[in-house]
């Protein structure tokens, strides 16, 4: 029995006055966990934008891009917020890629370390 690859389009937001860091280790924490249950991941790069996150609409239009040139393999997205990241840049993303699959939206939860 062949099983394919599930592949999840990832974005990431990033809210600047909020620490950058988060963004940062929310995108690296959620790539490392879906990749340990078998899946791809598309995603923005650090080198396409700051943390490989989306805060503005140009980082929305470089993440849509990429998944519209993936789109054949994205079965749904997963809007991670790690810092309260940028609901309209958020929102950009999806309505320019044209996906038309599930979105999970999650959030991390607030720890104190």
């Amino acid at each position: 029995m062949h099983t394919e690859k599930v592949t999840m389009g990832l974005i990431v937001g990033n809210r600047g006055f909020f620490p950058d860091h988060l963004a940062k280790s929310g995108r690296e924490e959620m790539i490392k966990t879906l990749q340990s249950v078998g899946m791809d991941v598309v995603v923005l790069g650090p080198e396409e934008s700051k943390h490989g996150a989306v805060e503005t609409h140009e980082e929305a239009k470089r993440c849509a891009a990429l998944f519209q040139a993936n789109s054949q393999r994205i079965a749904g997205v997963i809007v991670s917020l790690p810092n309260f990241g940028d609901e309209r840049a958020i929102a950009d993303t999806l309505r320019l890629a044209r996906l038309n699959v599930p979105v999970l939206v999650q959030a991390t939860p607030d720890t104190h370390q």
